[in-house]
């Protein structure tokens, strides 16, 4: 049984599907283990600790994939990677399947078993493999970070002899696990933090973090969330109401924090181009999102827009991956405690079990087929 770690192809992602911690367990349950040469550079690790927990270090991209039973990998294996894959391998990451069903044929087409990290459950069994609550985590908390670099100024109530500096006012849109963390982030640093969704049971929990809850609580509201906690698309109207409600409420705000996102979907637009002009000069707003689109109106990919009216709108790419250390370690367990289950540890083998909830609610492709059944019907196109 052979676990083989590439270093990720896009220049731009500098996590890593294990580490030396994770790599020690592997062999533990009796895998060899082959990491290319500088897969954790970009998460300060290096080769030499990966050789020193009992991994190979192998220079070349091909021969690693080529190697591997199991092939871990943060994003989505590019063309070049899916060719070089063995046949009959699994390969397990964050594949960003979505709008992406041209990648996920070839995975199909390459023979693999390709396991998306995203669609795990969110059951208490599969908690530690949850890599979107891991991830979402770290943006949250780093989403305050930049922030409050960019800011240019304090962030906590300070009272000098020079006078009082007032605490600044943190408003976060979407309080799932990164609005969450965003929150707490945000408290920690003495801001004055308010927020809001769409989703009853959010209000509780913000509450529970010192923040102030905003929203439309009607009848739509109350039933807005999905078995499965995700937040459900609202109704026109409901939008309409509540955006009036948020307009005014932005208005006094310094940072903004946007995380709404829907799995499957663009991010829905939550603030608009006269909701920007309606801030203050020196406002931040930081939108998680913008890789799906982005929720704040004029957000552009990668960059930092400043408005006319003084306004600066953050949309860093891979905010997760700009903690890079901390997010690879929690990535890498998550991973770990995934494909621990896919391992006879008496026989010391791979051993798959295909009606498993969690193996089945993860596959992607299997035996030359797309088998998920969100992208089973697209597999040709």
């Amino acid at each position: 049984m052979k676990i083989s770690v590439p270093t990720e192809a896009d220049k731009g992602e500098p996590r890593v599907a294990a580490t030396p911690e994770t790599v020690k367990k592997f062999i533990g349950l009796g895998a060899e283990v082959t990491v290319q040469a500088g897969a954790g550079a970009g998460s300060q690790i290096p080769d030499e600790a990966y050789a020193e927990a009992g991994a190979t270090v192998t220079k070349t991209a091909a021969a690693v994939l080529k190697s591997g039973d199991i092939v871990l990998k943060v994003r989505r294996p590019t063309e070049a990677e899916t060719r070089a894959l063995k046949p009959a391998a699994l390969v397990v990451g964050a594949l960003d399947p979505f709008g992406h069903e041209g990648d996920v044929k070839a995975l199909a087409d390459a023979g693999v078993a390709a396991f998306s990290m995203e669609f795990m459950p969110r059951i208490t069994r599969a908690q530690s493999m949850d890599v979107l609550s891991s991830q979402a985590n770290l943006a949250g908390y780093q989403a305050i970070i930049d922030a409050a670099e960019i800011f240019g100024r304090a962030m906590p109530m300070m009272m000098t002899a020079a006078g009082t500096v007032p605490a600044a006012r943190v408003f976060v849109m979407g309080a799932g696990v990164a609005g969450l963390q965003a929150i707490a982030t945000a408290r920690r640093l003495g801001a004055v933090v308010s927020a809001t969704d769409v989703r009853p049971a959010a209000k509780e929990q913000v509450e529970s973090l010192g923040a102030k809850f905003v929203a439309v609580e009607d009848e739509e509201f109350k039933q807005a969330e999905t078995a499965g906690g995700y937040a459900k698309e609202m109704s026109a109207e409901y939008q309409a109401k509540q955006a009036a409600l948020v307009a005014e409420h932005l208005g006094k705000q310094d940072i903004v924090v946007t995380t709404a996102l829907i799995p499957g979907r663009p991010a829905p637009k939550l603030v608009s181009a006269d909701m920007v002009a309606s801030m203050r000069p020196g406002s931040i707003l930081v939108d998680l999102a913008v890789e799906r689109g982005g929720n704040v109106a004029g957000a552009k990919p990668g960059k930092i827009v400043e408005t006319d009216g003084g306004v600066k709108i953050v949309g860093y790419l891979n905010v997760a991956g700009r903690i890079a250390a901390s997010a690879s370690a929690l990535y890498a367990r998550n991973l770990y405690a995934f494909v621990e289950t896919l391992i006879d540890k008496e026989n010391r083998a791979l051993a798959v079990d295909w009606e498993d909830e969690l193996v089945k609610a993860t596959n992607l492709t299997r035996d030359g087929a797309v088998v998920h059944p969100a992208f089973a019907d697209k597999g040709g196109e």
